[in-house]
């Protein structure tokens, strides 16, 4: 995506240059966030918002809810998500990165790529429920 021509801007009163996020925005214009962030990956910016992967290009994992109340055996863990507006979505069942749980003759289960934890293998107890990802806000902040 090519970046828009540039208007030029009045710097820090104080001379500070250092450059923000209003080096990628000009002034009057209302790009998306999706464009705030490839802008600033294409500037080859890292850090800050540039950290990010723009909103709907990274769809949450689905999987089974994890209560907040349910113990975990070793080698699961909570896996804690969020909306691309923000909202926080229920934790899902995950193996552990650094401890996978073993088998019943102690070897460490097949994990898959994705590390979630099919209803199959979930630990003895854990209610077997999927999570739910809220609907979308639209822009005035209601959900659709």
């Amino acid at each position: 995506m090519p970046l828009p021509p540039r208007i030029p801007r009045h710097r820090d009163p104080a001379g500070d240059q250092t450059p923000d996020l209003s080096d990628h925005v000009n002034e009057g214009e209302t790009p998306t966030m999706a464009e705030v962030i490839g802008r600033l990956q294409q500037a080859g910016v890292t850090t800050g918002l540039g950290a990010f992967s723009p909103p709907g290009t990274r769809p949450p994992l689905m999987g089974l809810a994890v209560p907040e109340d349910f113990v975990l055996p070793p080698g699961y863990v909570r896996h804690y998500q969020a909306t691309d507006d923000g909202r926080r979505i229920e934790p899902i069942l995950m193996y552990s990165p650094d401890h996978p749980p073993l088998d019943a003759s102690g070897q460490p289960v097949l994990v898959p790529e994705d590390r979630v934890v099919p209803p199959e293998m979930a630990p003895q107890g854990l209610p077997l429920r999927r999570i739910v990802v809220p609907a979308p806000l639209d822009p005035a902040g209601r959900q659709r």
